[in-house]
Formats: structure tokens, C-alpha cells, sequence
């Protein structure tokens, strides 16, 4: 540090320092998970060849066993890591499907929760004080919307999970709208790989294996590619109304 900074510059870089360590913290967390390989336990054949001994730890450890899922999937969710699937797939096997479902998307909307608030502390402030009028534009755009717009990132599964949670930051979405819309938004899905963990059991005894991209078939994704369009209708209307208005 120069002599010659004043108490007002170092004050400001410390201000910046302390601005990037939540997001420097959860990238650090997703360099650990690959440096540690604990990527290796985060598979279908890992979670079938140990599923005795995690049900046996459910049983003994009551309420513990939710709280850690919880935190686990949670922690998992901030730091970016791959293999929510296979995490919503033990919750359906471990708690059933309700409670799975629940437990997931709880551990979920904390995580992506977190990651949203990293990254809008971080940079979402910085990069809207530099937006040109386009940004600034398509930022009062998507504002206007953002229930809609979320909605339809959360329930249509054609979109990265982490990338779904930084974009809002970037666009200054409301922290109320995006939690709401996350916890709403990936019930469906969850609902669908925990129902399948819940079967998990059956499937292992029969020699097969859950197929993590179920939730793109037809029969699956038509549901919610419906349930995403009709999130889209106050956009629709509101579009209709303007120019009814203008003409």
C-alpha cells in the first residue's frame, strides 16, 4: 500500500475487498469440490451402492438427517457444483416424495438465494452504474416482468440452474420477486427427480438405473413448458393493453 493513499482510498478498497469476498468464497468452494474430487460421490452408482447405510443414518439420526440434506444440497446449490439432480434424486429416496420435494427446494432457493445476493453485491451495482441506455433498457424490461420472465427460466429445464442465478442480479430483479419465483418455479422439476428417488430402490433390485434426463421427455416437458406459457400471460396482456392504448 502507497504512503501516499489517503484514509478516504484505503477506506474505499477495503469497501471493494469486503464487496467481492462473498462471491471469491463460493468460487473458492467450487475450486475445493473438483480439488478434493468430491465430485466422485456425487453419482447415481454411489448413492445405489450406499443406499442401506443412508437410510439406516436417516433412521438414527431424526431430525438431524433433514437439517444436513438441507444444508448440503443448500451449500452445494451456492457453489455452482453439478449434480443437483442426483442430490434431488437421494432426497426422493431417503424422505419420499413429498418431503424430498421440500427439503430440495428448500436447500435450493438458500443456495441460488445466496448466489444471487453474491453476485449483486459483487457486480450486479457495478456493471447497472456502466450500463449504456440498451442495458438500461432491457433491465426496465425485464423488471417490469420479472415474475413472469423467472418463472419461465425456473419451470423450463433448458437453462442452466447457475447461470438462471446470476442473470436476475445483473438486472436488478427485486430480492423478494426472485426468491419467490425460485421456490415456486422449481417445484415441478424437483417434484419429478424426487418421485424418482423415491423409487430408487425398486429400480436398483430390478438392475436399472434413473435416467437424469427424464425431465426432457415429451410427456414431461410438455407439462411445463404449458405451466411456463401461461406464466407468460400478464406479459401477453400488458403487451395487448399498450397497444390497444397506442391505437
Amino acid at each position: 500500500m502507497s504512503a501516499a493513499e489517503t484514509p478516504h482510498q484505503r477506506s474505499r478498497a477495503a469497501f471493494a475487498l469486503r464487496r467481492f469476498l462473498p462471491l471469491a468464497l463460493l468460487a473458492a468452494g467450487l475450486a475445493a469440490f473438483f480439488a478434493l474430487r468430491l465430485d466422485r460421490y456425487l453419482s447415481l452408482s454411489v448413492l445405489a451402492d450406499n443406499r442401506e447405510a443412508l437410510l439406516a443414518w436417516v433412521e438414527r439420526s431424526g431430525a438431524l438427517a433433514p437439517l444436513a440434506f438441507v444444508a448440503v444440497y443448500a451449500l452445494a446449490t451456492a457453489t455452482s457444483v453439478p449434480g443437483g439432480a442426483v442430490l434431488t434424486i437421494a432426497g426422493g429416496f431417503l424422505f419420499g416424495t413429498v418431503l424430498g420435494t421440500v427439503y430440495a427446494v428448500i436447500g435450493a432457493t438458500i443456495g441460488a438465494t445466496a448466489v444471487f445476493l453474491a453476485a449483486r453485491t459483487a457486480l450486479g451495482e457495478p456493471l447497472r452504474a456502466r450500463a449504456g441506455p440498451w442495458l438500461r433498457k432491457m433491465e426496465a424490461g425485464f423488471r417490469e416482468n420479472a415474475t413472469s420472465y423467472l418463472l419461465v427460466l425456473r419451470l423450463v429445464p433448458l437453462f442452466p440452474f447457475w447461470l438462471v442465478n446470476l442473470v436476475p442480479a445483473f438486472l436488478g430483479v427485486p430480492f423478494s420477486v426472485y426468491v419467490a419465483t425460485t421456490f415456486i418455479g422449481i417445484i415441478p422439476g424437483t417434484a419429478v427427480y424426487s418421485s424418482v428417488g423415491n423409487g430408487l430402490g425398486a429400480l436398483v433390485e430390478a438392475g436399472r438405473m434413473p435416467d437424469l434426463g427424464l425431465v426432457t421427455r415429451p410427456e414431461i416437458l410438455g407439462p411445463l413448458v404449458a405451466l411456463a406459457a401461461l406464466s407468460l400471460v400478464p406479459v401477453g396482456y400488458k403487451w395487448l393493453k399498450a397497444r390497444r392504448a397506442r391505437g
